[in-house]
């Protein structure tokens, strides 16, 4: 898909692009709680990077000058879009469990 990706681009200067993950974490009494994350940055010219999957070698996060895959597992754990979902579940965790 990378590939393809670049292919379709290669003559496209606005290179804008996201990543979104979303969670949901429900409760057996029914009480739902969604948490979003997103990253923003750019698509890439060419592949570059060994490190992560999917579109890792091709996304640039804002703010960098480095593919999630050349930045590396350690990175990208920290910015990624999961992480920030993440996080934003676990400063809420505490009020989760009180909805009980």
């Amino acid at each position: 898909n990378n590939v393809k990706v670049l292919k379709e681009m290669q003559d496209v200067s606005e290179r804008s692009a996201h990543f979104m993950t979303s969670i949901a974490l429900c409760t057996p009494q029914g009480a739902c709680h969604i948490y979003q994350g997103r990253i923003d940055g750019t698509i890439a010219h060419e592949q570059r990077g060994v490190n992560g999957f999917g579109y890792d070698s091709i996304f640039i996060p804002e703010s960098h000058e480095k593919t999630f895959a050349e930045l590396g597992d350690a990175v990208k754990n920290k910015i990624s879009h999961r992480a920030i979902a993440l996080n934003r579940l676990k400063e809420n965790l505490d009020d989760v469990i009180a909805d009980k």
